[in-house]
């Protein structure tokens, strides 16, 4: 017969002490890609197909490059976040640990290659 109440049955299952974090934080960043994309759609999308003298030049204003940076950082920070609860939800072991290591080093890489290009373009 086990005498446990509910709250003790569920102790070591998990908690709720960080969820509301990552939930909030996806949050925040789902409504800061709704703002930048458009934008980054409305400044990028005519220099597509342009020449790269014009495409160097409209990035070197600080408008388009600010929006650009941003574009880039909000999104791979919003894409590492949620890979990340996709790869704690399905994967286990050591490949879990291997494979939240490689998302951050691509996401944090692929950031830093984004804004050197746009500081290289801008500055």
């Amino acid at each position: 017969m086990n005498h446990a109440t509910a709250r003790k049955r569920a102790a070591g299952l998990g908690s709720a002490k960080r969820g509301t974090d990552h939930f909030w934080g996806m949050t925040v960043s789902s409504v800061a890609l709704a703002i930048l994309i458009p934008l980054f759609v409305i400044i990028v999308g005519p220099l597509i197909g342009e020449e790269h003298g014009e495409v160097v030049e409209a990035l070197a204003r600080p408008g388009p490059a600010i929006v650009t940076a941003l574009t880039i950082v909000v999104g791979f920070a919003h894409f590492k976040n949620g890979a990340r609860v996709l790869i704690e939800d399905y994967v286990g072991g050591f490949a879990r640990e291997a494979m939240i290591i490689a998302v951050n080093i691509l996401c944090y890489g692929a950031a830093a290659t984004g804004l050197f290009a746009i500081g290289k373009i801008a500055l």
